[in-house]
């Protein structure tokens, strides 16, 4: 017991550590290096293409693979000992679409906006700029539902999932998991919308934290 209890707290270490430096440079990405690419003069903007963006991308994927693997190592142990209950649901289910949009939409897209593969590198941005911005709106719900999974009140506190077998689905858990899928389609097929901004995307994604919270509370 000693053993599980020391194996868990450093994959719990590991998954916080990785996920620090992935979602803290997608808010670099979102909220500093984007809008200066908007002002900065060609010269600089040319040089941080090829010499900053490339190291700050290795490390933001790289952290996204981590987090997602030592995510997916304590999901499957809090499965054993506890169930799975609607809040880690909801986090587990945005957290792998942001993790596949790093790795099948961010990252291919933005080879060809820096120049490391050819392409239409304007189609690239744009690709790649909509996945970052659904990455960032999923940010604050995902928090919340890893955050609230066992100590998190409301119906989403139901067990859904156990080793043991049983469990339920709430109607508030079904209706986050149908926004989420619906968000995540617009990633690959839709439009920016109000996340096109700053202040947009971060009042979007709040707004989805509250909404989602209020679902897997109430229904």
């Amino acid at each position: 017991m000693d053993s599980f209890i020391s194996a868990d707290l450093l994959f719990r270490w590991a998954h916080v550590l990785f996920g620090i430096t992935w979602i803290g440079l997608l808010y670099y990405f979102n909220f500093v290096q984007t809008e200066y690419f908007k002002e900065a003069e060609a010269s600089a903007k040319a040089d941080a293409m090829q010499k900053l963006a490339p190291r700050a991308l290795w490390w933001f994927r790289w952290g996204a693979m981590f987090t997602f693997i030592t995510g997916l190592v304590l999901l499957a142990g809090i499965r054993n000992m506890h169930g799975i209950d609607g809040y880690i649901v909801m986090g587990a289910l945005m957290g792998t679409f942001m993790f596949l949009n790093v790795w099948l939409i961010i990252w291919p897209n933005q080879q060809i906006v820096i120049g490391l593969k050819e392409g239409d590198k304007p189609s690239a941005a744009a690709k790649a700029g909509l996945a970052s911005r659904t990455n960032t709106l999923f940010s604050a719900p995902m928090l919340l539902g890893m955050m609230g999974s066992f100590h998190g009140s409301g119906s989403a506190s139901t067990i859904v999932d156990s080793a043991a077998g049983g469990g339920s689905v709430t109607t508030g858990l079904i209706a986050v998991l149908v926004i989420t899928l619906a968000l995540e389609a617009n990633a690959i097929f839709g439009k920016m919308g109000p996340m096109a901004s700053v202040k947009g995307v971060v009042h979007c994604s709040i707004a989805l934290a509250v909404v989602c919270l209020a679902l897997l509370q109430l229904l």
